[in-house]
C-alpha cells in the first residue's frame, strides 16, 4: 500500500515538527545521587560478560577486524 499526501499545509509541518521538540524539552540531568543506579549491570545492554566476550569474537571473526567495537574505524582504516 501506498501513501501519498498531496497539498501538505506548511503551517500543519511547523505544527507538526513543534510538537515532536516538545518532548525534548523535558529532560533533565542526572543528579550525582542517581548515577550509582545507572551504574549497575542492570542497566547496561549486555549484563552478561561471558555472552558479550562471545558476541565479540563472531563480530571480529565476520569482520576480519579486531577492536574497535566502541570507537569509530576498524580494520580498513576508514575512520
Amino acid at each position: 500500500m501506498k501513501v501519498i499526501v498531496k497539498n501538505t499545509s506548511p503551517l500543519l509541518l511547523i505544527a507538526s515538527a513543534a510538537f515532536a521538540l516538545s518532548g525534548c524539552s523535558t529532560i533533565k540531568t542526572v543528579q550525582p545521587w542517581e548515577k550509582g543506579n545507572l551504574a549497575k549491570t542492570a542497566m547496561t545492554f549486555e549484563n552478561d560478560r561471558l555472552e558479550s566476550r562471545y558476541g565479540e569474537h563472531i563480530y571480529t571473526s565476520r569482520e576480519s577486524a579486531s577492536g574497535g567495537a566502541g570507537v569509530g574505524g576498524g580494520g580498513c582504516g576508514c575512520n
